[in-house]
């Protein structure tokens, strides 16, 4: 398959997701819209849509201008019948395009923290299942995604509910947290967020953050999860 990254900071790329296209046998590009003036994909040529987290909200669009252009690109590309997957700030943006409201979370959420399925998740066992063990996995977001119409809420944390989502009965995938994480990503999202890191409520310390790092869970359900959109 193509599969295709649109990544909005060049600290936040793809991770894991690169290592299972490898394994795979599945092509990746990246689109770094970061970078002025880059050019976004021919639809045609995208078999699976990933996009990833950023520091932006998606309501950003003065600040970063290729947030409008990316907007358009996802609500068409929600209507391909192709499978999609949002990671954090991807995940808001499938949602605004879909028609429901991103606003603020009620805590924000920077660390390793455990993730369970909402009752609502049994209907889809693939994923019901990587949650049911309550696995800790990496959050960093200070908004949060309303769940569109015709979606469904599968997962929730102590701070905040609506941590994940499927639309169009699973081709489409919305993930608050961030379940690519490797060694080098954890490092760089650190090191540019440290500013972030004030210790109460729902964020962990950089220290607290690296020890407790929980690479082959978050690799097993990042994956499994691919796995699910490209299979399905």
């Amino acid at each position: 398959m193509n599969v295709h990254v649109f990544q909005h900071v060049a600290f936040e790329g793809p991770g894991s997701i690169a290592d299972w296209c490898f394994a795979n046998g599945h092509a990746l590009a990246i689109t770094p819209l970061y970078t002025a003036g880059v050019a976004l994909p021919e639809p045609d040529a995208v078999d699976l849509l990933v996009i990833m987290g950023g520091p932006m909200s998606v309501y950003d669009d003065a600040l970063y201008p290729s947030l409008a252009g990316e907007k358009v690109f996802i609500t068409a590309f929600l209507r391909s019948s192709k499978p999609v997957l949002g990671i954090c700030l991807g995940a808001q943006l499938i949602a605004l395009c879909s028609g429901a409201v991103v606003g603020r979370a009620e805590h924000p959420e920077i660390g390793w923290y455990p993730v369970s399925p909402t009752p609502a998740a049994a209907a889809f066992p693939w994923l019901c299942s990587l949650l049911e063990g309550r696995p800790i996995l990496f959050h960093w977001h200070g908004d949060r995604f309303g769940i569109p119409a015709g979606g469904v809420n599968l997962a929730l944390t102590e701070a905040n509910d609506n941590q994940a989502f499927v639309l169009n009965d699973g081709l489409v995938v919305g993930l608050q947290f961030h379940p690519e994480m490797t060694p080098e990503l954890l490092e760089q999202m650190v090191a540019e967020g440290r500013h972030e890191l004030r210790m109460g409520g729902f964020i962990q310390s950089a220290n607290t953050i690296m020890d407790g790092a929980m690479f082959g869970v978050s690799r097993v359900v990042m994956w499994a999860v691919l796995d699910h959109l490209v299979h399905r």
